[in-house]
């Protein structure tokens, strides 16, 4: 899933119109050795935190039904998980960065969610969308200069854009093929005239 979304976000910006081709799409942790290295303009993507959308958990289970809707399996409902990028812009003029910045959030708000043409292979198994959001507020327990602390760099223009996906859970439960005969019975009645229940008065040698 995580590499899926990785290519899906690169591939994103790398279509977009507002971005030059020659641009260099990266993935790594914007530290200051690696700002130290970097020569040519970038857009850095770097993936700083997964957790789960608690609130979007489910419990029961997703029927898979044949081509005649007949339910040949269940599995559980899949689990939601939020991917936060600090995605930013590298070049040698801050003016030229904030034109990058301002391409790149243009870019991501034109989607509520990753388009159907980058959606493949694990991203593609539950059949549902990946949402999209952009330079929202972030939880109370987790701060920008408290990432950018951690990198060891200095505090910079960013976005961030969190990407929610499904997971499937890899697990199903195959369903026996459904009941085509009916239940018979049959019932011998016995009572008064039968054969077998028959009432004969007691003699008077008894």
């Amino acid at each position: 899933m995580i590499g899926e979304i990785d290519e899906a976000l690169r591939s994103l910006v790398k279509a977009s119109d507002g971005i030059a081709a020659d641009i260099d799409i990266a993935l790594d942790a914007p530290t200051k050795d690696w700002a130290a290295r970097r020569n040519a303009p970038t857009v850095d993507l770097f993936l700083y935190d997964i957790r789960e959308d608690v609130r979007r958990r489910e419990f029961g289970f997703i029927e898979s039904r044949d081509e005649r809707g007949v339910v040949v399996s269940r599995a559980p409902a899949p689990r939601y998980f939020k991917l936060s990028y600090l995605v930013t812009a590298w070049t040698q003029r801050p003016d030229d960065e904030h034109r990058l910045l301002d391409a790149l959030l243009r870019c991501f708000l034109r989607f509520d969610a990753i388009p159907d043409g980058f959606v493949v292979d694990t991203l593609a198994e539950t059949g549902l969308p990946c949402s999209i959001t952009i330079a929202q507020p972030p939880p109370e327990d987790r701060a920008f200069a408290d990432v950018w602390s951690s990198l060891g760099g200095e505090l910079k223009p960013s976005l961030d854009v969190v990407v929610t996906a499904p997971l499937s859970r890899a697990i199903a439960y195959h369903v026996g093929p459904p009941v085509t005969a009916g239940v018979g019975a049959s019932f011998e009645a016995m009572g008064f005239g039968s054969e077998d229940a028959r009432f004969e008065p007691a003699s008077d040698e008894d």
